[in-house]
């Protein structure tokens, strides 16, 4: 099977951010089945089968790609180690959102990821404002979000998650160009 590429790839000093593949799933299913990725997203479902990976790749190589622009982490000699993606939605701002496996966190990755991606956002997308989001309970996410210029809007707000059994307070925050 033929996969066009339409989401760029984004080059930082160890990573390389780029779409997602068919042979990724295997690789997305075991970094993904992880309870505690799934409480801190809204919505990869727990467990996450390889089902559940093909899905998602097939979604994303039908994205619309000024509308949505996902991508998969590769760290240098390691592979694939996370997800990072833009959204729009019905209202305001397109939306960025990342995920990192287990194995991989507390190495910066997340940081150097985000940065890289809005500077892409900024320059090659056109995007001024981005907004993001972390729940209450995940400070860390918050730290990676403030590293990478988005500023807390003051606004929390009930969020849902797949992997959550109710929404939980999330923390909005801003990133503007």
């Amino acid at each position: 099977m033929c996969v066009i590429e339409t989401t760029p790839r984004i080059e930082t000093r160890r990573l390389t951010l780029r779409s997602p593949q068919p042979q990724d799933a295997p690789r997305l299913a075991e970094l993904c089945n992880d309870p505690d990725i799934a409480r801190m997203t809204a919505t990869m479902p727990s467990p996450y089968r390889r089902e559940d990976a093909e899905a998602f790749i097939g979604r994303c190589a039908a994205a619309d790609p000024r509308l949505h622009a996902p991508f998969l982490i590769d760290l240098d000699d390691v592979g694939v180690v996370g997800g990072l993606g833009f959204d729009a939605r019905a209202e305001g701002p397109v939306e960025v959102g990342y995920w990192i496996g287990a194995p991989f966190r507390g190495r910066g990755i997340a940081s150097e990821a985000l940065v890289g991606a809005m500077t892409w956002a900024a320059r090659d997308w056109r995007r001024r404002v981005v907004a993001a989001g972390h729940f209450s309970d995940n400070p860390a996410s918050g730290v990676v979000l403030c590293r990478a210029g988005f500023l807390y809007t003051g606004d929390v707000v009930m969020q849902a998650s797949l992997g959550r059994p109710a929404p939980a307070p999330s923390r909005r925050m801003i990133w503007l160009a």
